[in-house]
């Protein structure tokens, strides 16, 4: 075995054989490769070639108007941007959609309590708090005879699309939306489509004369709608789809989304969209109910429902504010903003900085979505406050706190950047170190592209930072010779280049200063 341009040494050693890299050329391969692709640095890599481009429609976040924004929306939320981030990032087209509940019995007891108890200015300023306040109110009183049979007449209304009903509906609806593209906005993620289960209403009876017309809509004893999944048709597996009174039923799906809207809003997206694949986001009790609606939809001949795909994703205990329980995310935005910004104010390291209040809101944002991200989606957690926006260890704080004290390196010696560097004098282990850690990132994502699970990019950043942390003191830039310095400035650049990139794939918008 001879040595080359990339091998520059060999050695036998007891039942192995040793190569070393050439040392110079990894440096100077590795930082051109990042310097010049910048932000597609990882995505360009050759290991994506073979990926076909698709068309993604991704259903994530779907809240219930009026009814508490908890902490499992709030990890729809933040798992389906990064799904859509890191699918956009690597070229495919994808259609974010939020499909609101926003239909059902619950909204004749929410109309007859806003009759009761609305307030219509409340109803502009705040409508997800005032809503809450009146279906709290009006639920009170849920068990009272004549309150049910006036929800139930208001409800009947609004299926018949009276005028009036419908009006109201539509306020509950559109002053709700408009607060959440607003509470969305400080999250960093948007939609590209606002559904929800009232478009499916005519739709739904149309899913249910073609299972109907194909005969797969089966009648028990007791009068109850199924479906049998069974191979063998012998029943050992079924959906239930109707109830024996004629209604459709409320499957397992949380927050009582019917099924027949489900499998009409599927087929709907595929005729408006026509996509390559569908991915719904929502929290790991729902996997039955997906099972059996992407088994429906197959027996109904749709065969593109083999594309479908849920992210399930666990439970998380003891998210709880200084007030008490989180009601809406904005309780949650709130409460990171605050404790970050007393965390900044009593630390020695923090600077003058020219919005704390936003530094400190994209901080806390960076520990939430971290501490979230760090293990397998579908685990349940325990959420700490304290851990999660430790500056030290594995957390969003840490990497923010790396990222804005290399950016500060980088303004420091920035006015002495040259273009011809000579970056081969980076020789030092811990420059080394950081250079194979760079090589690997296309590696990181194709793993993240594969599985959709952020933890292999949080991790891979978590390490880039502590590497970075390490080289910082032993690599120092100010009272290095000018050719080291500069190509010490280049190593440290690259690193906060891919790290940023990283970041922003998770949802994080990375900090200057901090």
């Amino acid at each position: 075995l001879k040595c080359d341009a990339v091998v520059s040494g060999i050695s036998a050693g007891p039942g192995t054989v040793n190569f070393t890299i050439n040392r110079e050329l990894l440096a100077k391969t590795v930082l051109q490769q990042v310097l010049k692709d910048g932000s597609e640095y990882g995505v360009k890599s050759e290991l994506f070639s073979a990926v076909p481009r698709q068309k993604a429609v991704i259903e994530f976040s779907s809240p219930n108007i009026a009814k508490k924004f908890h902490i499992g929306h709030l990890r729809s939320t933040i798992i389906g941007n990064f799904i859509a981030n890191l699918k956009i990032a690597l070229g495919h087209e994808v259609t974010r959609i939020n499909y609101l509940g926003d239909w059902g019995m619950q909204f004749g007891l929410l109309g007859v309590g806003f009759q009761r108890f609305g307030n219509k200015e409340k109803l502009e300023s705040s409508p997800l708090q005032h809503l809450f306040e009146v279906y709290v109110q009006i639920n009170k009183a849920a068990k009272d005879e004549n309150t049910k049979k006036l929800a139930k007449d208001f409800f009947r209304k609004l299926e018949e699309r009276d005028e009036q009903t419908l009006s109201l509906w539509k306020q509950f609806r559109d002053f709700s939306i408009e607060e959440y593209i607003r509470i969305y906005e400080r999250l960093g993620v948007h939609f590209d489509e606002y559904s929800g289960e009232s478009f499916y209403q005519e739709k739904a009876q149309k899913v249910l004369k073609v299972l109907e017309d194909k005969g797969l809509l089966q009648k028990t004893t007791e009068g109850t709608g199924i479906v049998d999944l069974s191979e063998e048709k012998d029943l050992s597996s079924f959906s239930t789809v109707m109830r024996s009174d004629g209604t459709s039923l409320y499957i397992t799906r949380q927050f009582l989304v019917i099924f027949f809207r489900d499998l009409a809003a599927a087929i709907d997206r595929m005729n408006k969209h026509s996509w390559d694949t569908m991915i719904y986001v929502t929290d790991k009790s729902q996997s039955n109910h997906f099972q059996h609606l992407f088994q429906i939809l197959k027996l109904m001949g749709y065969d593109w429902a083999e594309r479908c795909q849920h992210v399930s994703f666990g439970l998380v205990q003891g998210m709880k504010t200084r007030r008490g329980e989180v009601i809406f995310l904005e309780d949650v935005l709130n409460e990171v903003r605050s404790r970050m910004l007393q965390n900044m104010a009593s630390a020695k390291t923090t600077k003058e900085i020219e919005d704390p209040m936003e530094t400190a809101e994209k901080v806390g944002l960076a520990a939430l979505i971290i501490q979230d991200f760090r293990a397998l989606l579908s685990s349940d957690y325990q959420f700490s406050w304290d851990r999660a926006l430790q500056s030290r260890g594995d957390t969003g704080v840490f990497l923010q706190y790396t990222h804005a004290r290399l950016h500060s390196l980088e303004q420091m010696h920035g006015n002495e950047q040259v273009t011809d560097v000579n970056v081969a004098c980076l020789q030092e282990p811990d420059a080394i170190s950081i250079l194979q850690h760079l090589l690997r990132y296309d590696e990181v994502l194709y793993r993240s592209s594969q599985d959709l699970q952020p933890k292999h990019i949080v991790s891979y950043l978590l390490t880039l930072s502590h590497l970075a942390a390490v080289a910082h003191k032993t690599l120092p830039v100010k009272g290095s010779t000018p050719e080291l310095a500069q190509a010490r400035l280049r190593l440290f650049q690259a690193a906060r280049l891919v790290l940023a990139n990283g970041m922003k794939l998770l949802g994080i918008t990375p900090v200057t200063q901090m």
